[in-house]
């Protein structure tokens, strides 16, 4: 069976499966049983794994009295009616990122990625000492859900493309798949841009629906095959510089559990969120090479031209949402330029200096 069979046949689950996961979930002897619908196909690299490995860390650590049921993307409900089956009470927790409900609130994207913003360190620094996780929570408030860091890709690949891109001019009307605050830079320079979730990107590449599609890097993308329809392959993304994945749980549910296994839940989310990034860190490389080696794929870097022309696209886009009339995102835009300031003096004063002397002069 091809990949492309594998996770259609993961993301299309029989109706009899996912009508039976929408009774109660079960309650007995104080034990307590929640159900997560996830964004990711079933048993995917890094983010699938990511989310199958958060619940069994809740059930460990919580001895049983918590656990957490895993449904892929599709199982329950599609991937990207992830967050409403928390919100209107089919699930009790999700799995996903949080750019992907950037249409009920702007602000909800700075909680994934942001172009030419924070790496994984910076974001999780501006999210757990530098008021971004309090902002987080005023914009879930509104839907009665809690929002957690659960998963960490650091930087992602740029994408893949059918043709060379040689200058700002080839992006001209290409269509793309890219979601988020990314989405709207890459539209900016030209581009046709849609979203749509992990197992629908290979055939609408493969269709020719799609001229070029970016998911996150060489690990899934290599799972996914874009490899067998694309062969240009761009590193690295100038969107998405630290993406983060979010667990999200439904507020009164999590507020009514008592204190321990409040705080299970969350460390379990920030233990995985570090977790995964091990797990990228560890695997992209490989996956690297396996696709260059064995399937002939170019690596390329962005022209010049380009990178330029998104430096600015994406600060007419943040610099657009700080003077919205929406305050939750003109507040977290506020807050996430003012932290992005102070922190990239660490990363460009401190760990910028060192990468450069290590490339240049340090050979093994």
């Amino acid at each position: 069976m091809d990949r492309r069979s594998a996770l259609k046949k993961t993301l299309t689950a029989g109706a009899a499966a996912g009508a039976a996961t929408l009774a109660a979930p079960a309650i007995s002897q104080g034990k307590i049983e929640w159900r997560m619908v996830t964004t990711w196909p079933k048993n995917f690299p890094g983010l699938g794994v990511g989310a199958e490995n958060l619940a069994k860390r809740i059930n460990t650590m919580s001895g049983g009295r918590l656990t957490i049921k895993v449904f892929a993307a599709g199982e329950m409900v599609p991937p990207l009616q992830a967050l409403d089956a928390v919100i209107n009470g089919t699930a009790e927790m999700s799995h996903g990122a949080a750019y992907y409900w950037q249409n009920k609130n702007p602000g909800l994207a700075f909680f994934t990625g942001v172009p030419y913003g924070m790496t994984s360190r910076e974001l999780a620094a501006w999210v757990r000492y530098l008021g971004g996780q309090q902002i987080w929570d005023e914009i879930y408030d509104q839907f009665g859900v809690q929002g957690f860091l659960s998963g960490d890709t650091g930087t992602q690949a740029g994408g893949w493309f059918r043709k060379e891109l040689k200058s700002l001019a080839d992006i001209k009307g290409i269509r793309f798949r890219t979601p988020g605050l990314g989405g709207r830079v890459w539209q900016a320079l030209g581009a046709s841009v849609t979203n749509m979730a992990a197992g629908e990107i290979f055939q609408a590449l493969q269709s020719g629906a799609l001229d070029a599609a970016e998911f996150v890097g060489p690990y899934n993308d290599l799972a996914l095959g874009f490899h067998q329809v694309a062969k240009n392959y761009y590193l690295s993304s100038f969107v998405e510089a630290g993406l983060a994945t979010e667990a999200v749980v439904n507020k009164s549910k999590f507020k009514a559990l008592p204190a321990d296994l409040q705080e299970i839940v969350r460390t379990a989310c920030q233990a995985e969120y570090d977790q995964v990034a091990s797990d990228f860190y560890a695997n992209d490389p490989r996956a690297l090479e396996t696709l260059v080696s064995k399937h002939g794929v170019v690596v390329r870097q962005f022209p010049e031209d380009i990178l330029e022309a998104a430096a600015k696209a994406s600060a007419d886009v943040i610099n657009g949402i700080r003077s919205s009339d929406n305050a939750l995102a003109k507040k977290t835009a506020d807050s996430f330029v003012s932290a992005l300031k102070l922190l990239r003096t660490r990363s460009e004063v401190t760990d910028l200096p060192y990468m450069n002397a290590r490339q240049k002069y340090y050979k093994l």
